[in-house]
């Protein structure tokens, strides 16, 4: 599942012959609906993490209710102990690029 994910966007292109357009903006537009219209939908977000899953201080794609104020809730999945390493090898990488565009 985890490599399907990381390689989807790829074949996606492969098999439409053109760039992954449509995801993006269809999520972008559900997102735009959930705070528009208060929906408080859950969905995939990006969101600033205060603790969250171990993980502080930076933003990281994590389910979320969106509605009128924006993020109004951080849903924390469970996790077994490989999912954990990897959400947190994942922070870890945003963390190296945060800091090389900081620097």
């Amino acid at each position: 599942m985890v490599e399907r994910t990381a390689k989807g966007g790829g074949e996606l292109v492969q098999l439409m012959g053109t760039s992954a357009w449509y995801a993006p903006g269809a999520a972008s537009a559900r997102m735009v609906d959930s705070v528009m219209l208060d929906e408080k939908r859950v969905l995939p977000c990006t969101a600033y993490l205060e603790g969250e899953y171990g993980i502080d201080g930076l933003y990281m794609g994590v389910p979320v209710k969106l509605g009128s104020a924006g993020v109004e809730q951080i849903y924390e999945v469970e996790l077994d102990d490989g999912e954990r390493a990897a959400l947190q090898q994942s922070a870890d990488a945003v963390r190296d690029v945060v800091g090389v565009l900081s620097a």
